[in-house]
């Protein structure tokens, strides 16, 4: 049974949200008895293209620049490639581009979907998969019926792993015109020295137990130490002390980096829906019973204020040994 992987690309790079598809990619490959195909739209270098070969891609197609992202567009070529690979599980990643073009592909190959599954399938035929719901607070397991089966992995669900193999790259002509496409990009503006929050593999988060939108210097030379993104709870931006753009959880953005450290944030429901698909979590609060510490990975009960300035001193010592 044929894999088909969408990978998507940043400015011609791939990230490690890539190279953690293919692998998952590959593992249900090596479940079904088949092949990895991976597919690629935009104008990615073939020497970046073939590092995908040592994820568990065995093939590499490459479409070519397709327009701005377009979801009829990008869903033609998807379906084309799935076609032409022969592939019965397609996989994309649970992000915003994910969770649009999927349900499109579902209707297109009338496939059944599986959204922001969390590992491996636990059976084959038909296909059992695992995914949190009720804001991660429980797990589900999803049946697949169809012979076509569409699965979006959520972020930091499954391991890279190093094959060591090769893929051969070839060029994709999917028959898609992308100036069918509806969405017009009239001007592109790139924020630069910031890192974004949703690309950030580090995140520096804090919540009311900052006690005011004046303390967050300290925060923000952390995240400045470790090269990392700014976050928020919700109380935070609505009080106005950070802007809305780095409220996280259910109601701001969902965000899934490897190491997320919150400082003075309590843990509501609405908040770790947002930030329980990171890879480790370490917590900071005053009160031993908050429920950001049945999430955390590590946690210290203390005041964030007076924490921080031994954290950061720590930090910088263990960066420059």
């Amino acid at each position: 049974m044929s894999v088909l992987v969408y990978t998507e690309n940043w400015d011609g790079k791939f990230k490690n949200s890539s190279y953690e598809l293919v692998s998952y990619a590959n593992k249900v490959a090596e479940m079904t008895g088949g092949s990895v195909t991976a597919l690629s739209i935009g104008n990615v270098g073939d020497d970046e293209l073939s590092t995908l070969g040592n994820y568990g891609a065995s093939t590499v197609l490459s479409a070519g620049d397709a327009g701005s992202f377009d979801n009829q567009v990008y869903t033609g070529i998807i379906s084309a490639a799935a076609e032409k690979s022969g592939a019965k599980v397609i996989i994309l990643s649970d992000n915003n581009a994910g969770k649009a073009l999927a349900p499109r592909l579902s209707v297109r190959l009338k496939a059944g979907l599986a959204s922001g599954v969390t590992s491996v399938p636990e059976a084959i035929s038909p296909l059992l998969v695992n995914k949190k719901v009720f804001s991660g607070k429980a797990f589900a397991k999803v049946k697949v019926l169809s012979d076509t089966a569409i699965l979006t992995l959520a972020q930091n669900s499954y391991e890279i792993v190093e094959t060591g193999g090769n893929a051969s790259v070839e060029a994709f002509d999917s028959g898609v015109d992308s100036s069918t496409g509806k969405t017009i990009v009239k001007d592109v503006q790139k924020q630069t020295g910031k890192i974004l929050l949703s690309d950030a593999e580090v995140v520096v988060s804090g919540g009311r137990g900052m006690k005011s939108g004046d303390n967050w210097q300290t925060l923000e030379e952390l995240a400045d130490v470790l090269g990392a993104a700014m976050a928020c709870s919700r109380p935070v931006s609505d009080e106005g002390w950070r802007s809305h753009d780095e409220h996280t959880g259910q109601t701001g953005k969902i965000i899934a980096p490897n190491l997320y450290l919150a400082f003075g944030i309590s843990g509501a429901i609405q908040h770790l829906a947002g930030v329980s698909s990171s890879k480790y979590i370490v917590a900071v609060n005053t009160d031993k019973d908050a429920p950001i510490f049945e999430a955390a990975d590590y946690g210290i009960v203390g005041d964030a204020l007076q924490v921080l300035p031994e954290f950061i001193n720590e930090i910088k010592a263990a960066k420059a040994q």
